[in-house]
């Protein structure tokens, strides 16, 4: 028969499936993936072919092993990029409902306790500028970052500007790593982060720079880089940086990125 009935649940199934096939494009297209993509598109075309158009079995039966040991390849090969994928969505769904949680909040006092622990921050980053001390600060979110914390030194103290230059002073043994901030607490120092590999990242950005935009691939997080080569101040935040920084510039980013 060359007509066939097409109801509501035929379109909701195509536009799923326009859906799914978009954002896939979107992930491959991001990870510079882009050929991969169409390529498996190509075999996913030639495989419906050959077993539902042609229906060759023997040649049918194959291409249906390769397919399916294929997506368990394509999930090893692209586990950071899914896994980004995945978190991205479920921050969402999370964000939407912590929003609608703390709607009746106190803002005003949120407010002041927001600036009493930014502004300690921004005056350390200024002052270390000025001087040429390199300096990596995480600040955590809604993601915890207990196993970045397991990694470096507990300090679990109030945010202080002297405290935070003191421990990214050169001969300090905890200047080379990563500062962690939560609830308003420095947790740890001298933490390791996982570090980008992006190409994309400009060449005169150090391993301080990688390390931030690693962290912010894998969690919320804002991660605050002062370059000891430069003095200039960056912030990565959802896989991107915020380069040359001012005082006012870098409080207000983080005033509406931890409101």
């Amino acid at each position: 028969m060359l007509f066939f009935e097409f109801g509501l649940k035929d379109i909701i199934d195509i536009v799923l499936v326009a859906v799914m096939l978009f954002y896939a494009y979107r992930l491959m297209k991001e990870s510079r993936s882009l050929n991969v993509f169409i390529g498996i598109l190509v075999f996913i075309v030639l495989w419906l072919i050959v077993s539902q158009v042609l229906q060759m079995k023997l040649l049918g039966s194959i291409m249906d092993k390769v397919l399916s040991v294929g997506v368990i390849g394509l999930v090893i090969l692209f586990q950071d990029d899914i896994r980004k994928f995945l978190f991205n969505l479920g921050e969402r769904q999370r964000m939407r409902a912590l929003r609608r949680f703390f709607t009746n909040g106190d803002k005003k006092l949120d407010k002041v306790h927001l600036k009493q622990a930014i502004m300690p921050v921004v005056l350390a980053c200024m002052s270390m500028s000025k001087k040429r001390v390199g300096a990596l600060i995480v600040i955590q979110r809604a993601t915890p970052l207990d196993d970045i914390v397991s990694t470096g030194e507990i300090i679990n103290a109030d945010i202080n500007q002297r405290l935070i230059e003191n421990l990214f002073f050169k001969n300090s043994p905890l200047h080379d790593g990563a500062m962690v901030i939560a609830k308003e607490r420095i947790k740890a120092a001298g933490c390791i982060l996982p570090v980008s590999h992006d190409l994309n990242i400009p060449k005169e950005l150090g391993l301080r720079h990688r390390a931030a935009l690693g962290i912010t691939h894998e969690s919320d997080c804002v991660a605050i880089v002062v370059s000891e080569e430069t003095g200039s101040i960056s912030i990565a935040i959802h896989s991107k940086f915020h380069l040359r920084l001012s005082a006012e510039k870098l409080e207000s980013i983080l005033t509406q990125e931890l409101a």
